[in-house]
């Protein structure tokens, strides 16, 4: 098949296209950074452009049979980015690939779209209260794709947990950073509330069971995260462990670290949004009951399995992002005024 991948060289898209070519399918990558994987580079086709352009999409979904939307403005974006972006580019791509007869659309949404629901797990059904633009933008986007599976057009949409694995750093890059340099690791409350996160490589698998299984089947909304989770405290102490330096994860009251965190992020001065300081200490977790019975979907990874994963990748491959920082996934994020604090741990 002929795949378009939209945020081809982000974290999910990079690893999504490398799963798809080991099965030799045919790759079109569109985002609007620079494609630098020169493992991949020379067996795709790579446009480098915006998804708010229609000229760029028209040119992109041209031959494509799926439609992979992964590109989106992740919060840490302007608001104006986010919505333009995550919405009005979602709306232009659902128009462009129906037009162009594209046989499937595959929305990668985000359990951001429940906010901080009271109860667990959280099935597709349940209410959707995103947090920040983020999350609200993610639900108009949701909207617009259930206007076109109203009009006919196939268009699973999958709701992923924090998905992490090779070339995922952003957030995560504290924890690596700390662990690699024999540090202990500060967690918002006492971390036994319970946050499921999924391995990338079994996202991927999610993705292609859509991209396979018959239309009528996969044309609905899945949940998907990891199967095997414990508390944050223990899945998070395995990176601790297998750094091994002995170190602990450090618990810390809950209300004055989330105040702290507000004021910080208010001056700018602290990398971490709303969206990861409030939700850190509250349980999170999603049933995956719907996609093991409908999609036969069926992860490999544990929680610790996912981020013991991820710590190797991001020791074997340091040097090559030591001097680099930015707001994508793919980047370490500036730690700002954390790394002081790193000193007392």
């Amino acid at each position: 098949m002929n795949f378009l991948i939209t945020g081809g060289a982000g974290f999910l898209g990079i690893n999504l296209i490398r799963f798809l070519v080991k099965l030799g399918h045919k790759i079109t990558s569109l985002d609007i950074i620079p494609f630098d994987y020169p493992d991949i580079s020379g067996k795709i086709k790579i446009i480098t452009g915006d998804i708010r352009n229609a000229n760029t999409l028209s040119e992109a979904v041209k031959e494509a049979d799926v439609v992979v939307h992964t590109a989106a403005a992740l919060p840490l974006y302007k608001p104006e980015d986010i919505y333009s972006t995550d919405v009005d580019g979602t709306k232009l791509l659902l128009g462009i690939s129906k037009s162009n007869y594209v046989k499937r659309f595959i929305h990668i949404s985000s359990t951001a779209v429940y906010g901080i629901p009271d109860h667990h797990p959280i099935y597709e059904e349940d209410k959707l209260d995103g947090v920040g633009d983020y999350g609200k933008a993610k639900i108009l986007a949701e909207e617009e794709c259930l206007k076109f599976r109203e009009s006919g057009f196939c268009v699973p949409i999958l709701r992923p947990k924090s998905f992490i694995g090779p070339e995922r750093l952003g957030v995560f890059h504290l924890l690596y950073d700390w662990a690699k340099d024999g540090k202990g690791f500060p967690m918002i409350g006492k971390g036994n509330n319970r946050y499921q996160l999924l391995d990338v490589d079994d996202l991927c698998e999610a993705i292609y069971l859509c991209s396979t299984l018959d239309e009528k089947i996969v044309n609905d909304t899945f949940n998907i995260g990891a199967k095997e989770f414990s508390t944050m405290k223990e899945d998070y102490q395995a990176v601790l462990d297998y750094a091994g330096f002995g170190k602990r994860i450090v618990p810390l009251p809950e209300k004055p670290i989330i105040w702290t965190l507000r004021i910080l992020e208010a001056a700018k001065l602290s990398p971490l949004y709303k969206w990861v300081y409030e939700t850190a200490s509250k349980d999170s977790f999603v049933s995956i009951e719907k996609a093991e019975k409908v999609l036969g979907f069926a992860p490999k990874y544990s929680n610790k399995d996912a981020l013991i994963r991820n710590y190797k990748w991001y020791l074997e491959n340091i040097n090559s992002f030591k001097n680099q920082s930015g707001v994508s996934h793919r980047l370490p994020w500036k730690q700002g005024i954390l790394k002081f604090a790193k000193m007392f741990f």
